[in-house]
């Protein structure tokens, strides 16, 4: 099922303050225009490299971002959104994906494995190989028994380590939330294609409560609230990506633009000129990052 209302309560948006409701915004208008600059740079032939970009579902990151405190990251291939929603720098992100050696990895891993740490968070990078983020994070929490998020997309859901890494999280009760970025596409395979059962589903046979919704940031900063306190626990998010797999390029509009439904959600909450000027705030400063003259003289 593909609905942008999937399984959103019908006011969620006014059970929270103008606050919550715009730095929501802003978090995700930050990941927007941060991408804007890459795309304008691919477009430039200055990035040559596979990049992922997060372009569509950056809600899925920002709501996240206001319940992390103290907490460890097992991030998947696709993260500029989470690494910029938790207090990452833009320009060591910009300089990473530049290959430049003050970037995140010393400029030599590129756009799929970004590293964090700073205030309380840490986020490990994602090492390649598709999901096995996953039981990394169980084996990291049930070391260190820190709260911890692990975010995977509905094909790596696929890979034979997922399921038992839900299992075992579940049978040794770890502070884990599974985030799964469900698109409902590998790559370009529809889901329907591919498998005939559902990760929410299997969550649920080994006991974690589960939640199947689109990415409205209300509803997920809720469900978040709800399912952190009972950990483990996995929140399956309905997307569109704006972009291909790889690259920047596209096949036409997505079936939604979030961004574009949070503009018109926070006209309805009497925000619209905050909003704007949050959004304004934003772009201003990811050109800024993207400088053109900035990026020559370096």
């Amino acid at each position: 099922m593909r609905s942008e209302r999937l399984n959103v309560p019908v006011g969620v948006s006014g059970q929270f303050s103008a606050e919550i409701s715009l730095q929501l915004f802003h978090r995700m208008s930050r990941v927007r225009y941060f991408e804007a600059g890459i795309v304008d740079a691919i477009n430039k032939k200055e990035l040559s490299y596979p990049v992922y970009l997060s372009s569509g579902p950056e809600a899925l990151a920002a709501a996240p971002s206001l319940l992390l405190e103290d907490c460890q990251i097992f991030a998947q291939h696709r993260a500029h959104d989470l690494y910029l929603c938790i207090g990452g720098s833009p320009e060591r992100l910009r300089d990473e994906l530049l290959g430049r050696e003050s970037g995140t990895s010393q400029g030599r891993a590129g756009s799929n494995c970004l590293q964090y740490h700073g205030n309380g968070i840490n986020m490990y990078g994602h090492h390649g190989l598709i999901g096995e983020n996953v039981p990394q994070g169980v084996g990291a929490a049930l070391g260190n028994k820190k709260q911890t998020l692990c975010v995977f997309g509905d094909g790596s859901a696929e890979e034979d380590y997922l399921p038992p890494s839900l299992g075992f999280a579940a049978t040794h009760k770890l502070p884990i939330l599974f985030v799964c970025v469900d698109n409902d596409l590998s790559i370009l395979t529809p889901t329907e294609v591919r498998r005939n059962w559902s990760i929410r589903a299997v969550a649920e046979s080994f006991g974690l409560p589960a939640v199947d919704l689109a990415d409205d940031p209300w509803a997920l900063l809720q469900a978040g609230q709800g399912l952190i306190g009972q950990q483990p626990a996995l929140l399956n998010c309905r997307v569109c990506r704006s972009y291909w797999h790889v690259g920047a390029g596209d096949d036409g509009a997505p079936e939604w633009d979030r961004l574009q439904l949070v503009r018109n959600e926070l006209k309805a909450l009497g925000l619209e000129s905050q909003a704007a000027e949050t959004e304004i705030m934003a772009q201003h400063e990811m050109e800024i990052v993207w400088d053109r003259k900035l990026l020559l003289k370096r």
